[in-house]
């Protein structure tokens, strides 16, 4: 992949291995002019995510697990056709696949630690209802007449 924007990084040092990644470009739907018919402009990027180096361990299995819809045999696929150009297709894919994974491997979120509501709150909510209770209790008509 020569000339490309550089590595995608995922997250921290780890970034996409070149070498790991397979293109695969075929003629993408939608305009594209006079040679629309003769350019292969729809890009399709795989990566095997079971079988790859590049991730730490716990890292891969995460993203196994929560990839595991979109995996095939351990390959995930991102396929690219909004732009013309086969170039600007390969950008979005590779971009779009370094995202995947960032979002794939991150670390599972803190657990919530539950926190009881003060007394005093709780009190002057109660005082409160009552004292409107009162004030709608007060308008009814019963005592008019």
């Amino acid at each position: 992949m020569y000339g490309m924007s550089g590595p995608y990084v995922i997250r921290g040092s780890v970034s996409l291995p070149e070498a790991e990644l397979m293109w695969r470009f075929s003629r993408s739907s939608g305009p594209g002019g006079q040679h629309v018919n003769t350019s292969d402009s729809q890009v399709e990027l795989r990566f095997d995510v079971a079988g790859t180096e590049a991730l730490p361990e716990v890292w891969k299995q995460r993203a196994l697990q929560r990839l595991a819809g979109r995996l095939v045999d351990g390959v995930v696929t991102v396929r690219a056709s909004e732009h013309r150009s086969q170039w600007r297709n390969r950008e979005t894919a590779a971009v779009r696949l370094a995202a995947l994974l960032a979002e794939a491997t991150a670390p599972p979120p803190k657990p919530r630690k539950p926190t009881r509501i003060p007394r005093g709150i709780n009190e002057r909510r109660l005082r409160e209802k009552k004292q409107r209770s009162d004030t709608k209790r007060g308008r009814s008509g019963r005592d008019w007449g």
